[in-house]
């Protein structure tokens, strides 16, 4: 299935591109309102999803460079091992391939996760979040949807 290694490629580069240019515009000009629920704030998440340890000493950062570079490694192993007829499963891998190497790249780089899409209402914000996290995520659902058998076909 390498063959869908190209998803991975491009959720990689469109979330560098999107990082460099939030992080260029957001710098020079601050958060951009885009509608009642939505801006482009400029955040350095030294943690993981939700924040996670972003309070911590500095360590966290190596913890989730080992962490990304494990999952990376994992993914291309499984890669490797599926067949033709493993098209969501390999597509929910690339997803999360793709962002992980994101990520990693910018816990390398910068020591941080640039985030910049921010969801909010009234007072209530969600987690910043970027391309990386987005392909992650809907990578991680369809993990579940193919574990739970969707897109497999029966044999009768």
């Amino acid at each position: 299935m390498w063959r869908l290694l190209w998803i991975a490629a491009a959720v990689f580069v469109s979330d560098q591109l999107t990082k460099f240019a939030a992080a260029d515009y957001l710098t020079r000009h601050g958060d951009v309102q885009l509608t009642s629920f939505l801006n482009f704030a400029l955040v350095h998440n030294t943690g993981a999803a939700f924040g996670f340890l972003s309070s911590a000493s500095g360590w966290q950062n190596i913890l989730f460079i080992v962490v990304a570079s494990v999952a990376c490694i994992v993914i291309l192993w499984m890669t490797w091992r599926l067949t033709t007829n493993d098209r969501v499963l390999g597509t929910g891998l690339m997803l999360v391939l793709g962002g992980a190497a994101g990520n990693l790249t910018d816990r390398l780089l910068h020591g941080y996760v640039i985030d910049f899409v921010d969801v909010y209402y009234r007072g209530w914000h969600w987690p910043a979040f970027n391309v990386a996290d987005s392909a992650i995520t809907v990578g991680a659902v369809l993990l579940v949807l193919d574990a739970l058998g969707w897109g497999h076909k029966r044999n009768h």
